[in-house]
């Protein structure tokens, strides 16, 4: 089970605006310059992504499943869960049949130990197939995201934007970002 994103609107959590006054670009260069640090910012927010295990940006996320999980909670690597958007049952015609709400529901801790619970009503699948849309990430109708992470996307932008490959070693991003990232990555058991 692999969650795929749905929806293309993309908000970063990082404004092109706030980046501007954080690289000190000059507001007369006709935005020259904009196009680069929009994709810097998405850059940086994917490799905090990566380092917390987390979400940074709000988005809707689809689950297929062939089957319900035998105990009832299906675990899901999408922190922050925000909300069941929608659940239903595919037949093999591709037909969906949506379900009641309720039936499926975000566990207790959407943050730390993000999951669904489903309940015990829930029907049969029977040759068909469980499809599940939910809301995960920082920002939106999520939690708001933690002043660190966004410090440590604003320090990988400015360091990426001054090393512009202009010499050895300007690959390596600098220690700050890690440090801000590390007591809020979530762990793997």
């Amino acid at each position: 089970m692999t969650p795929i994103r749905v929806d293309d609107a993309r908000v970063e959590p990082v404004t092109l605006a706030e980046m501007r006054g954080v690289l000190r670009l000059d507001p007369d260069d006709g935005g020259a310059e904009d196009p680069l640090v929009e994709r810097l910012i998405a850059a940086a927010r994917a490799q905090v992504e990566v380092a917390t295990r987390r979400i940074l940006a709000p988005g809707r996320y689809r689950v297929m499943l062939t089957a319900w999980p035998g105990d009832g909670w299906l675990p899901l690597p999408l922190s922050p869960l925000v909300a069941v958007a929608r659940t239903g049952l595919v037949d093999p015609g591709g037909t969906v049949t949506d379900l009641a709400a309720g039936l499926v529901r975000p566990g207790a801790d959407g943050i730390e130990a993000p999951g669904l619970v489903i309940d015990p009503a829930v029907p049969a699948l029977d040759r068909r197939a469980a499809l599940i849309e939910v809301d995960a990430g920082y920002g939106g109708a999520g939690p708001p995201l933690p002043p660190a992470l966004a410090q440590a996307i604003r320090l990988l932008v400015a360091h990426a934007f001054e090393h512009r490959g202009d010499g050895a070693g300007d690959d390596v991003p600098p220690p700050a970002p890690a440090a801000l990232v590390a007591p809020l990555r979530r762990l793997r058991l």
